[in-house]
């Protein structure tokens, strides 16, 4: 078999041993938001209307809420990849340090809160270097996401949240002075408040024997900035007690005011480093969010234990992606750069359907070469019209907000207007769809992620040791999908390789089999993520019906889908395709895609392969390349 696979080491671990207090490695995944107030976002509700209906900015409370809330954490270092002629080729790569049983069986790293904000137990051993592949191992079936119940049952009670994340005990302060008058106790502490209180919060009070039993415990404080005998009012706070009369203490050796443990993006550094060094993912961990979704993703970079002559930053830049401010579009020259062992979180609302891609913006064609780039894409908010609604009203409704309303007669940068002819398609009862169509044009039943790559085993080599890279030079002799060539394309679950330290770890999560039920519909999500090539794929069998290009839905302004069917489609690097491979040729209503199937094509595996025959081989070896399975069953 000649494959291109990945392999992790661990080995070396000690030689990075960084003391903990030296990183930040914080994350940020609120429950609550100015957009999503309340404690249950973790759901998409139906679109109902307008976040905002003012004219004049963002009001301090929505008039709808839409979408939820969603976080994801990578990690950026370096790793390994073995490819097929045995060569150990050096990485530059991101790794996942949440979602981890989710990208082991091929799914998206993107969390709600309460999975992302669940505390990784130390004491448990819950992780282990080279985790997920160690935990999960056991998991080798994989071919059609979502795995099966007895596959999940195999994933069951492995650590899916953020890596390390622990609860924070350390905003703690020492008491000066401890007063009661009535029932207020006036708290004087020995520093201004770095507990950053507020009234409403919950304070644990603590000390030795000289406190008296009355203060103790939690506390909802009722005043801050109080003014006292001792220092300024930044220092003081007052709560309620439950006994009277309680007598006054004046420094105390002692006694603490602190925040009860919780969990508020505090990790421990330790895990992440067993985690996320050597641990890339080639590509990089896969992302999907949802219209009106807030997308908080921390990047937190663990350094390059393989180059220590290095000190690379590293960014993540969405290409193609609107964002709504320039500090989270990962360009340095606009925003910022995360430096060795520090994280910092992007914010991102969700913008408009479709398939981007993501990369590291630091020196883009070398960090692009080396294996920097992932897949990102965004679901419609009609995947969330109720059952039986019509599609064409829904869309009709979306018109009425600012933030998304695509009418051609006074935009003419509208990309997605209404349907020329209302359809008369209703919310079908299962499937989803790829863009706010308003006629049903972009159902489907299941969906591929499919990315597209390319691999200069040369590039890599001189990078390896210590030599400057010849960009000139550059020319891909791997040629990938999902980080794989065939026939590890059609091979089911993570690929993994045992390392230096005895250790199997994962790095190329995602098979690229496609599995169709027959009659029904897989939606490609085509990225190319190359630097120097373009890419080209091609179906035998089964149509290619091109709906969407670079996260576009294919209509023109006075709202006539310009989908077309082909056998093939070419890219360049950076560019996205949306792909439907319909197995069904005629249906009970022609023009609702997701009606029942007449009449389907044979049941049967079909290829999908690239014709440009060099990029069908392992540099040298006349097999592997782009191609992988098309199984309709």
């Amino acid at each position: 078999m000649f494959n291109t696979r990945g392999w992790i080491a661990l080995g070396l671990l000690s030689a990075f041993a960084v003391p903990a207090m030296a990183q930040s490695f914080r994350v940020q995944c609120p429950t609550s938001t100015v957009t999503h107030p309340g404690a249950n976002n973790n759901s998409e509700p139906a679109y109902v209307g307008p976040t905002y209906t003012g004219t004049n900015g963002y009001g301090t409370t929505p008039a709808h809420v839409n979408g939820a809330i969603k976080c994801q954490q990578i990690s950026g270092g370096d790793g390994y990849a073995t490819m097929g002629d045995g060569t150990q080729t050096y990485l530059f790569s991101f790794g996942p340090l949440s979602g981890l049983a989710d990208i082991a069986s091929g799914q998206p790293g993107s969390l709600p809160p309460s999975q992302f904000n669940t505390p990784n137990d130390p004491k448990a051993n819950l992780l282990q270097p080279g985790d997920p592949a160690t935990s999960v191992a056991p998991v080798t079936a994989q071919s059609v996401p979502p795995l099966t119940s007895a596959q999940m049952s195999q994933l069951a009670g492995f650590y899916n949240g953020a890596v390390g994340l622990d609860y924070d005990v350390a905003n703690t302060v020492s008491i000066y002075d401890i007063s009661e008058t009535g029932n207020t106790v006036t708290v004087v502490t020995n520093s201004p408040l770095d507990l950053n209180l507020q009234v409403g919060a919950t304070v644990v009070i603590a000390g030795g024997t000289d406190l008296p039993a009355g203060y103790k415990g939690n506390a909802t404080v009722t005043a801050v900035n109080v003014p006292n005998a001792f220092f300024p009012p930044s220092f003081a706070f007052r709560y309620t007690a439950g006994t009277s009369a309680l007598a006054e203490v004046t420094e105390s050796p002692t006694a603490t005011a602190s925040f009860p443990k919780a969990i508020d993006g505090h990790v421990d550094p330790r895990q992440i480093m067993d985690v996320g060094v050597m641990n890339g993912n080639l590509p990089a961990p896969l992302m999907a969010i949802d219209e009106d979704d807030e997308f908080f993703l921390t990047l937190t970079n663990v350094g390059m234990i393989m180059r220590p002559d290095l000190f690379e930053q590293h960014t993540v830049h969405f290409h193609g992606y609107p964002n709504a401010s320039a500090f989270y579009d990962g360009v340095p020259d606009a925003s910022v750069a995360i430096n060795i062992a520090a994280s910092f979180t992007y914010y991102y609302l969700a913008p408009d359907a479709g398939t981007y891609f993501w990369h590291c913006h630091i020196t883009p064609p070398e960090h692009l070469q080396m294996g920097m780039v992932g897949q990102i894409y965004v679901r419609p908010r009609q995947n969330r019209v109720p059952v039986g609604t019509s599609l064409y009203t829904a869309r009709t409704a979306q018109n009425g907000d600012l933030r998304t309303a695509c009418v051609s007669a006074t935009d003419i940068l509208c990309s997605n207007p209404l349907p020329a002819v209302n359809t008369g398609v209703n919310r079908a009862a299962s499937g989803n769809y790829a863009y706010n169509d308003g006629d049903g044009s972009t159902y489907y039943d299941v969906e591929y992620p499919i990315q597209m790559h390319g691999f200069d085993p040369n590039f890599h080599f001189v990078g390896m040791t210590f030599n400057p890279e010849g960009f000139a030079d550059m020319k891909d002799k791997y040629f990938l999908l999902n980080g794989r060539s065939y026939p590890d394309t059609v091979t089911s679950g993570p690929l993994q390789t045992q390392s230096a330290d005895g250790v199997y770890h994962f790095s190329q999560p995602l098979a690229t089999i496609v599995d169709i039920p027959v009659g029904q519909r897989a939606l490609l999500r085509i990225s190319d993520l190359n630097v120097s090539e373009y890419h080209t794929l091609a179906s035998l069998g089964v149509p290619m019906q091109v709906i969407g290009y670079n996260a576009k839905l294919l209509r023109d302004q006075a709202g006539n889908n310009l989908y077309y069917t082909t056998n093939s489609i070419t890219l360049g690097g950076g560019e996205s395709l949306d792909v439907i491979l319909d197995t069904c040729l005629t249906r009970a209503t022609p023009a609702d895609p997701s009606s029942s199937c007449t009449t389907a094509i044979p049941v049967g595996t079909y290829y999908l392969y690239t014709p440009n025959l060099d990029h069908l081989s392992n540099d040298a070896e006349n097999f592997g390349g782009q191609m992988t399975e098309v199984r309709v069953h």
